[in-house]
């Protein structure tokens, strides 16, 4: 028996790519228990059609004017649940967006059930990562990274400078740069004062790292 109309719940596509954005709508138009809503290609053309405001939106990270964090932060604040779909699954995006205020976060690349499901527990009230990212989000800081890049971080975290790195590990600063970008992308930390306390918060100093 087909789902009334005031038991479906309503989901909102911010998405600027015409077939992707083309295939969420026919996914959820052939979706009994979701009823579509609003198809927009930004938040700023998202808020300017004043949608049911007790709704789910799916939202594209890499959007044409407010995008990113900035995005997850405007439509959560606009009273939606969020439900990113990004093509990025790195750890920085992730944590960035649930951070910012999304319900839930799945790639592109999810298949359909997975993003259904993802639609469904968030629309319930819900939070939803994928079991894959969730357990890598879950790790241990020190499990997620090398050995090496302990050493870079207990480095930076005693005030060494790149320069300073590099000669103490007898690599580039290219390499030491290189090995910052990666901590970044792993803990979500971008900032040098972010990295220090993190470092410092799970015990990765100098004096317990073998240098």
């Amino acid at each position: 028996m087909a789902s009334r109309e005031s038991d479906r719940s309503t989901v909102h596509v911010v998405e600027d790519h015409p077939l992707y954005r083309a295939a969420l709508r026919n996914l959820i138009e052939a979706t009994p228990d979701l009823n579509f809503g609003v198809c927009a290609e930004s938040v700023e053309e998202l808020a300017a059609s004043s949608p049911t405001a007790d709704a789910v939106v799916t939202l594209d990270l890499r959007l044409r004017g407010v995008s990113d964090t900035e995005a997850v932060s405007r439509v959560a604040r606009l009273g939606f649940r969020v439900l990113v779909i990004s093509a990025y699954d790195d750890d920085i995006h992730v944590r960035s967006a649930m951070a910012a205020g999304a319900r839930g976060y799945v790639t592109k690349h999810a298949v359909v059930h997975e993003i259904l499901r993802a639609l469904r527990t968030v629309s319930a009230g819900g939070r939803y990562l994928p079991p894959r990212l969730a357990a890598r989000l879950s790790e241990p800081i020190a499990a997620r990274l090398s050995n090496r890049e302990q050493q870079v971080l207990a480095l930076l975290a005693g005030g060494a400078r790149d320069q300073d790195i590099a000669d103490e590990l007898k690599v580039s600063v290219r390499t030491v740069r290189s090995h910052l970008d990666r901590i970044r992308e792993k803990t979500g930390r971008r900032r040098r004062p972010d990295l220090t306390r993190l470092a410092m918060e799970k015990g990765i100093v100098a004096e317990h790292v073998r240098l």
